[in-house]
This record gives structure tokens, C-alpha cells and sequence, in this order.
């Protein structure tokens, strides 16, 4: 029997420097990605390639550089014949998910994250505000602690143990004090502020206005939305698009509802492991891998071809 793969695209957080750089080195396809992108938004592959953790860092870097970097995974994991059947991308990763499922061009899907970016740059820096992970806690609990707060927000629902919360910056401590003292654990990411949350509100708004210029098409492949945890369609495709900026994520229900429906094998392409390892929490034994190489792509291919070639 065929195995079932998933496309999970990185999001922020993961990011590092030269992400997809040997995509690039080695794929003509990928090269003329980035290509496109760069007569785009000129300077972004020298940003990519060769700037350092603190320059992309700042969203409006990181996500048009990690946006590539997944799109790159992608189209290197096609060129070994390895497709997707069905497609999620954690917050960012959404978008280069929903362009490789044929929602919208890669050209078009850039220039939709070059301005997402820059929207939830200037949210970010008019409501200073963190993303705490929240450990060892039950994500009721996490609950019951931002509402002691006025402004902190449960936001990424990631695996059993691990909720996101976007927290302002001038009750940080009181919150991480709140979280120790009930026994939990905390982590701050690498993002640059606090995103799905009302910290975004405006930044949601002016996105779905901008989002009227472009063409949506339903996607080729199911592609399950940050949202809704549920599969986009295309007659509300741009209005979970420009929701899920100030919404929670709900990655949790998203892995276990593409599980139901019949995906074995996932795959995070774009950077690092983090959603691999999410989807290790989520669902104990199931084959999860990440790709940043093309010995990363061989080890796939082996478990995928290795399961077909038993039937």
C-alpha cells in the first residue's frame, strides 16, 4: 500500500542562516525561485545566504527568507519524485504551503508574504510583546494563567505539553513567575513579537485588504489551515488566510486530522525539526523527518520507496 505523505512547512522560529542554500546550489528550479524573488525584493538572498541569526530575526526577513527555504525543500523533494498529498504550514508556513499546493503562484505567494511581514513588523513594534513556550503543563492550565493576565494570549496549540503564548512585554516576568510557580517550564523564541493574538489585529485587517488583489484558487491537494485545523476550501480560502494572523494556531488538530484522514509519513521542509518533533509528540511511531539536505531527501526516499516497493 502506497504511503501518504504530508508537506509540514516550517515556521518562524526556525530560521538560521544559509537555509536553502544547497537547494539553491544544486536545483535550477529552486535557483530560479530565488530569482524571481530576488527581482522582487532585492537583497533578500544575501539576507538568506549571508546574514547572521540577528538579521533574521526581524520578521520582515524572516519570513520571506523561510518562505523560500520551504518552497526549496518542496521542489527538491518533487525533483526525487517525492510529492505531497496533503499540506500544512505552521503560521508562515502556511502560506508556502498553500503555493505549492497551487492556491496561488510562488511569485504572487512571495509577494503575499513580503507584506504580511511588514504589516506584523509594525504590529509588533507598536505592542512590544513576547512568544513564551509554556512546558509540562496542561494546556487548560496555560489557559487559566493568561486570564489572570489583561494582555496574554494562549497562541500556538503545538503538541501535548507545549502552548505558545504571546505575552506583553511589561508583564514577561509576572508570567513566567506565574508558570514556575505552577510547576511549568519556559522558553522565549526567536520571533520579534506576538503574533496570533489581538497584538495582530490590525496587522489581520490591513492583510485582508490586501489579499482582494489576488487571485485564490482552491487548492490541489488538501491543505489544512492554522484556522480551522480543517482542510482550506476556495470560497473562504482568503478569509482563514488573513485570520489565522491573529488567531491561535492549532498545529495539534492539524496533524491529527490529516493522521484521520490517512497521512503516514510527514515531512517538514523549510528549516530545522521543530514541527518533526512536534509531530513525534503528537503521534507517537509515526515516520517524521525533516529535510535540510539532500541526504535528509535519500532517507526519505528510502522509507517511502522501501514501504511501495513491499506491496
Amino acid at each position: 500500500m502506497k504511503r501518504r505523505c504530508a508537506f509540514i512547512f516550517s515556521g518562524q522560529g526556525s530560521q538560521f542562516p544559509g537555509m536553502g542554500k544547497l537547494f539553491y546550489d544544486s536545483s535550477k528550479s529552486v535557483r530560479s525561485l530565488y530569482e524571481a524573488a530576488e527581482m522582487l525584493r532585492p537583497g533578500t538572498m544575501e539576507i538568506a545566504f549571508g546574514s547572521d541569526a540577528a538579521a533574521l530575526r526581524d520578521t520582515r526577513n524572516t519570513q520571506p527568507c523561510l518562505y523560500l527555504a520551504a518552497l526549496a525543500g518542496a521542489i527538491a523533494l518533487g525533483e526525487k519524485g517525492i510529492h505531497a498529498d496533503f499540506a500544512a504550514g505552521f503560521s508562515l508556513g502556511e502560506l508556502p504551503a498553500l503555493a505549492y499546493a497551487g492556491a496561488f503562484t510562488y511569485e504572487d505567494g512571495f509577494r503575499l508574504v513580503c507584506r504580511r511581514a511588514e504589516l506584523m513588523a509594525e504590529c509588533a513594534a507598536s505592542n512590544p510583546a513576547k512568544m513564551i513556550a509554556v512546558m509540562k503543563l496542561p494546556d487548560e492550565k496555560v489557559e487559566e494563567i493568561c486570564h489572570g493576565f489583561a494582555q496574554a494570549y494562549p497562541v500556538n496549540y503545538n503538541c501535548p505539553g507545549q502552548l505558545v503564548c504571546a505575552v506583553a512585554e511589561n508583564i514577561e516576568k509576572e508570567f513566567v513567575h506565574s508558570v514556575s510557580a505552577a510547576g511549568g517550564k519556559v522558553l522565549t523564541l526567536a520571533v520579534s513579537g506576538g503574533f496570533h493574538s489581538p497584538f495582530m489585529d490590525k496587522a489581520a485587517v490591513s492583510f485582508a485588504e490586501f489579499l482582494k488583489d489576488f487571485i485564490l484558487r482552491e487548492p490541489e491537494i488538501p491543505v489544512y489551515s492554522n484556522y480551522s485545523a480543517q482542510p482550506y476550501v476556495s470560497d473562504i480560502a482568503s478569509g482563514l488566510l488573513f485570520s489565522q494572523i491573529n488567531h491561535p494556531v492549532k498545529w495539534q488538530k492539524i496533524i491529527q486530522n490529516m493522521s484521520a484522514e490517512g497521512a503516514d509519513v510527514f515531512i517538514e521542509v523549510g528549516a530545522g525539526a521543530t514541527l518533526k518533533k512536534f509531530v513525534e509528540k503528537i503521534l507517537p511511531g509515526v515516520a517524521a523527518y525533516s529535510i535540510q539536505n539532500y541526504e535528509d531527501i535519500s532517507d526519505v526516499s528510502g522509507e517511502v520507496g522501501h514501504t511501495d516497493a513491499e506491496e
